[in-house]
């Protein structure tokens, strides 16, 4: 059984690492989010977290931050045109996590960010850090990170 699971996981690996609309930066997944808006790609990435029966604790107006604290740090603007942190959490899997080892509690609030580049309209992207492979725990976590984001490009592709 373990071996089927081993050879599943790799199956999984490779279709992600063969499709174009995934990008890796070290521990960060990126998906391109096309045909859509960006306040339509965000209620999607919410309606997707809350289809899961997970409670959204935190939307973040990160671009608002950059544009207040730019002159401060000595940059003309952000070089975002959108961006939104969504934070969430689901208590089986933090308890989950906490059970397997107490310092996975920095993985809570679990978050996926929605970006749109400045001057580069209609390109959003939709990105998670991810938490690793290491536990039970954390791939439970990023089997969900990977299906909230495959929800939300679907939904926002429907522009509701």
């Amino acid at each position: 059984m373990q071996f089927f699971r081993q050879i599943a996981r790799c199956l999984l690996l490779i279709g992600v690492f063969l499709n174009p609309g995934v990008s890796f930066a070290g521990d960060l997944t990126t998906r391109q989010v096309s045909g859509s808006d960006f306040q339509a790609a965000s209620d999607a990435l919410i309606e997707a977290i809350e289809a899961e029966g997970l409670v959204v604790s935190a939307r973040i107006p990160f671009n608002l931050m950059l544009e207040r604290t730019a002159a401060a740090v000595e940059r003309k603007a952000s070089p975002f045109s959108n961006v939104e942190v969504v934070q969430f959490c689901s208590s089986l899997l933090a308890w989950q996590l906490l059970e397997e080892e107490a310092a996975q509690v920095a993985l809570c609030p679990l978050s996926i960010t929605l970006y749109q580049v400045a001057g580069e309209a209609g390109e959003m992207f939709l990105t998670y850090r991810s938490p690793g492979q290491s536990t039970a725990g954390r791939m439970k976590a990023e089997k969900l990170l990977q299906r909230l984001v495959d929800r939300s490009i679907e939904l926002a592709r429907l522009r509701w």
